[in-house]
């Protein structure tokens, strides 16, 4: 059973990326939150490519489901905390998936506060409009450090393959949800993200305002950012009226599919 997962964990997690993204491509089209200020053509174009790119760069880096292939490998060979501490399998899956969770959150201070890191991360903030194709524009580098990372920390943790492959999945899902440009009512945002981050929640954080991007780091729970005094409720000029991206990198040279992946080479 393990193993059959492990194998099948890309289509897995391929096919749920993109049932997860038709469902949020049609609620923004059915329930917008903030109009786009560019073509979405020309954003998708770049966007999906970087994607695309992605995918294709970290399958010819690992050619294998490396992160649930060292889960595999924690599992046979008793690796890790996990598989040293006599607890269920229910416990062990939960504390491997919320353990992962704060890895990423962890990840992601780390790659806004440390200046080449940043220069790296920066490409996913230069979108100057924000909807479920932000979840996955990130730099190639930046996709490999952060799978190595997911490597070392199931390594050591000795995650189970169940869980990571859920990890894996609940990541990509998360990450296209709250970067969604949908609208939730107040009521039921302010109930959902006592858990779960938000589209309105996340938003805060590709403000152009440099004290509210460093906010709301969480992709999955939002208990990170309370527990760790980076949560930040609203933006300052409000969700309609505030300005996305980054004050450098505005104007149309910027935005460009070449410009867009060289960002990390620019001051």
């Amino acid at each position: 059973m393990t193993p059959l997962l492990s194998n099948y964990e890309p289509a897995l997690r391929l096919g749920a990326a993109i049932a997860i993204a038709l469902i949020m491509a049609l609620w923004e089209v059915v329930a917008p939150r903030r109009p786009l200020s560019l073509l979405r053509r020309r954003r998708w174009t770049i966007n999906f490519t970087v994607i695309a790119l992605n995918i294709g760069f970290v399958r010819l880096l690992f050619p294998i489901a490396v992160v649930a292939g060292v889960a595999q490998a924690a599992a046979q060979n008793g690796w890790g905390l996990l598989n040293a501490l006599p607890l269920p399998a229910g416990a062990n899956f939960a504390i491997a998936l919320v353990a992962l969770d704060l890895l990423i959150y962890g990840q992601h201070v780390a790659f806004h506060h440390w200046p080449l890191l940043w220069r790296l991360h920066r490409m996913h903030h230069i979108d100057l409009d924000m909807d479920f194709t932000t979840g996955l524009r990130f730099h190639p580098v930046e996709i490999i450090i952060s799978v190595l990372l997911k490597v070392a920390a199931v390594m050591a943790l000795g995650a189970p393959v169940a869980a990571v492959v859920a990890f894996e999945i609940m990541l990509n899902g998360t990450a296209l949800f709250n970067h969604g440009n949908v609208r939730l009512p107040a009521v039921v945002d302010r109930v959902v993200r006592l858990v779960i981050v938000t589209p309105d929640m996340h938003r805060v954080h590709h403000s152009v305002l440099r004290a509210e991007t460093d906010s709301n780091f969480g992709f999955a729970l939002s208990l990170w950012d309370r527990m760790f005094g980076t949560y930040r409720a609203q933006p300052q000029a409000g969700h309609d009226a505030m300005i996305i991206g980054q004050p450098d990198f505005r104007d149309d040279n910027a935005q460009g599919l070449w410009a867009t992946l060289t960002n990390p080479l620019r001051p």
